[in-house]
């Protein structure tokens, strides 16, 4: 698994076939993400999420989405799917971010929802190995598919890798590596035919999209 190539990983998330993980996984990414809120359109049901674990397992960083989840639910399904990275997209706090950690062995993505410099400060009070940017829309935690003002991102203290999302494409996601400098970059709605089932053409566009800004890293060096 990559855990740090320039200038960004690939994390492909609302995942829910295996399909679409195992052409993630032909693409490159550096991890899946599996949304378990019952509220998301994109919510992987459990069966299809043992079925992508089982073959992804070692190939790409599994990650499972939550949204203030309980926490026995959360640790019990990091061990049946041997995830590796956990999201936290709700109001969660350091304490439970910690005892996320604790109990399931997994590195830990805290989230925030950007509407300004406050929403990106206030990250700096969870220690968790990743941080990620995500723009905000009431009643909704994620998956929006709109942008945020990606200078913003400014506001972030990078003693954490930072994963940039929010509205990304294969049209804009070179401006926003380019004005953000993330260790990663996670893409949801904009690589999708419909929530919970990717465009794969979207998804080749996307990495190729990324790629294409490390070449021209290269480059510029």
């Amino acid at each position: 698994m990559k855990d740090d190539p320039t200038p960004a990983n690939v994390k492909f998330c609302g995942i829910a076939r295996l399909p679409d993980a195992e052409h993630a996984a032909e693409l490159g990414a550096w991890a899946v993400g599996m949304v378990f809120w019952r509220g998301s359109p994109r919510r992987c049901r459990m069966d299809e999420a043992l079925t992508i674990a089982a073959v992804l397992k070692r190939r790409v960083e599994l990650a499972g989405v939550f949204v203030d989840a309980h926490l026995d639910d959360v640790a019990a399904t990091a061990e049946a799917l041997g995830l590796t990275l956990v999201q936290l997209h709700g109001d969660e706090g350091p304490a439970y971010c910690a005892e996320v950690a604790r109990r399931t062995g997994a590195r830990v993505i805290k989230a925030a929802r950007v509407r300004g410099r406050a929403d990106v400060r206030a990250l700096h009070a969870f220690p968790t190995d990743f941080h990620l940017l995500d723009a905000y829309a009431p009643e909704r935690p994620g998956g929006t598919g709109e942008t945020f003002a990606w200078d913003l991102a400014r506001e972030h203290a990078r003693d954490r890798p930072l994963i940039l999302s929010g509205g990304l494409t294969p049209a804009n996601v070179a401006d926003a590596i380019a004005a953000v400098r993330p260790f990663a970059v996670d893409v949801a709605s904009g690589v999708e035919a419909e929530p919970g089932v990717k465009d794969h053409a979207k998804m080749t566009a996307f990495a190729a999209a990324v790629r294409a800004t490390e070449r021209r890293a290269e480059d510029a060096a």
